[in-house]
């Protein structure tokens, strides 16, 4: 995949978190697989979202790029609490247009984009030159977070300038599947509900047996 033959490492993205204990958990996780990956670590801020962040946690990483996930989102808000919790990307999982990323100039941005066949990809044109990496996700009932993969071959259509996190519904059995993928702007992939006990909790030893297959 991309990130391979001396180029960038390969991002991991561990979504949904807010327990302090757990947060620690995967990031002492991600210390141990550093050499290889750029952890990120995600804390969605959509109050509608299972995962929904409704307080600080008493831990927050030091060692991995904090990201927060908006969905339409007043600009205002994004900026307080990116500031409160010190984010390195904000994350927008809503219908956010172009002049909307541009409102947040100056901030690392991903945008989300929900995918189920190639003609969606153009979506991502009106966006090219307004954040710093696209995130393809599955179409679904919810927003994110659905557990469900789309079909990865589409992948092959997109053209852009922007790189790109692969993400919906990634399980620990598909190790073997990511590192076939060889897309030159695929930056990493965004890991959440297949590796969660519950919604917010993440199953260590899960992540642990994915990330060395994917060292492997």
């Amino acid at each position: 995949m991309g990130g391979e033959g001396g180029r960038l490492k390969m991002i991991v993205k561990v979504c949904g978190m807010r327990d302090a204990e757990n947060i620690r958990e995967v990031e002492q996780l991600f210390t141990l697989h550093s050499s290889l990956f750029t952890p990120f670590m995600g804390f969605i801020f959509w109050q509608k979202s299972s995962r929904y962040v409704s307080e600080r946690p008493s831990h927050l990483p030091s060692t991995c790029k904090r990201v927060g996930v908006f969905v339409d989102e007043d600009t205002d808000e994004v900026l307080r609490l990116a500031e409160e919790f010190r984010l390195d990307y904000i994350q927008l999982h809503g219908h956010e247009t172009p002049e909307y990323c541009r409102q947040l100039k100056g901030k690392s941005l991903i945008k989300a984009f929900n995918i189920a066949s190639a003609e969606d990809l153009a979506n991502t044109i009106p966006y090219e030159g307004c954040v710093d990496y696209f995130l393809f996700d599955t179409k679904g009932k919810s927003v994110g977070g659905n557990g469900v993969k789309f079909d990865w071959s589409v992948l092959g259509s997109y053209t852009g300038n922007t790189p790109f996190l692969l993400s919906g519904g990634i399980g620990s059995d598909d190790a073997q599947q990511v590192k076939e993928l060889h897309h030159p702007l695929l930056a990493g992939i965004d890991l959440n509900s297949k590796f969660e006990i519950e919604p917010g909790l993440k199953d260590i030893n899960k992540l642990s047996s994915f990330l060395k297959q994917l060292k492997s």
